[in-house]
């Protein structure tokens, strides 16, 4: 432990990618939960949280090795995914008045930062006070996207374990700018099967409605009487890869932020609390998982974020980033038990 924190930190070597690419691990521990943390993708490897007995187990899906990562690209297994998480419609979007052509990668639409986003980079990474910090530049044109754009996320461990995710970015031309963890939960072990059937609420009214291609069709759709509506604690079913407009998301006056959502395993009674600085939270139940090495629904994604398409959407929240402004995001999993 370092000097002015109470959470453990090593790093380790970890093996390379195909190309040689060297890359590292590092372990956060604290309260009883220990998280680890790639220079691959920002990836977090693995969390693991005690549940209502005291045990430990795993509750984040990922892979014992980094080639496992390299094989499964379409999977994005707690990996930090940008410049843009989720969707751009028709991969492509206009900024002061010059269009912008993105990396197509999902038939039309660009996905997730394109066929290289930030997930499949190598990040440089830094102890900080009570985790690490791992950083990243993105050059002009990267898949597409105007302006360098200068990233880090810093991984932390607060109190009780809560593992906080804090943005910062900076951009030398206007671009846009939409990052976001893509961490798939399974309260009542990684290695437990399906995660459907455990709890959920998401402080959210409305959602964006989608078209075939999942990209966003501008509206706003209120979610009483619908499946969507998990304003009340109830039981995850599959379909799910829907983003859901938080009803807070102002910080408060302790500079802590509003509740998104709480999962909950009545079987080890473990409890994961999301909260955001961000607008918006993408809930998919992973359903397009085929068992390499995760089947059908082995994960919930809770992915705080700004709305897909928002550059094409001026009615939805600015995920615009200018020079000489700094974006920041924050984000935080806290783990309890009942």
């Amino acid at each position: 432990m370092g000097e002015g924190t109470d959470t453990a930190i090593r790093a380790e070597d970890f093996g390379a990618l195909a190309d040689g690419s060297p890359l590292r691990r590092w372990t956060l521990e604290r309260d009883g939960v220990r998280v680890r943390v790639l220079t691959y993708g920002a990836i977090v490897q693995s969390v693991e949280a005690p549940g209502r007995d005291g045990s430990r187990a795993p509750v984040a899906l990922g892979l014992p090795e980094v080639g496992g990562y390299e094989e499964s690209p379409d999977r994005y297994f707690g990996a930090v995914v940008g410049r843009y998480a989720n969707r751009i419609g028709g991969a492509s979007f206009v900024l002061d008045g010059r269009t912008h052509r993105l990396t197509a990668n999902e038939g039309d639409t660009h996905l997730h930062g394109g066929a290289r986003g930030f997930d499949k980079r190598v990040w440089d990474a830094v102890a900080v006070p009570d985790g690490v910090r791992l950083s990243l530049v993105s050059a002009d044109g990267d898949e597409g996207y105007p302006g360098r754009l200068d990233l880090s996320v810093t991984y932390t461990l607060g109190p009780g374990g809560a593992l906080r995710l804090g943005y910062r970015a900076v951009a030398d031309a206007p671009t846009v700018l939409n990052p976001t963890s893509h961490l798939h939960w399974n309260l009542a072990g990684a290695d437990s099967g399906s995660a459907l059937g455990q709890q959920l609420r998401i402080a959210a009214g409305h959602i964006t409605p989608v078209d075939a291609a999942s990209v966003p069709t501008g509206e706003l759709l209120p979610v009483a009487g619908t499946r969507f509506d998990f304003r009340r604690m109830r039981a995850v079913g599959a379909g799910y890869d829907q983003n859901f407009v938080l009803e807070e998301r102002a910080a408060g006056p302790k500079g802590t932020d509003a509740v998104a959502a709480e999962l909950y395993d009545a079987a080890s009674g473990r409890v994961l609390t999301v909260r955001t600085s961000e607008p918006g939270l993408q809930l998919y139940t992973s359903d397009h998982f085929d068992g390499r090495p995760f089947g059908p629904c082995a994960g919930i994604a809770l992915e705080t974020q700004h709305f897909p398409d928002s550059p094409n959407r001026p009615e939805f929240p600015s995920t615009v980033l200018r020079p000489g402004e700094e974006f920041v995001s924050r984000t935080e999993y806290a783990f309890s038990v009942r």
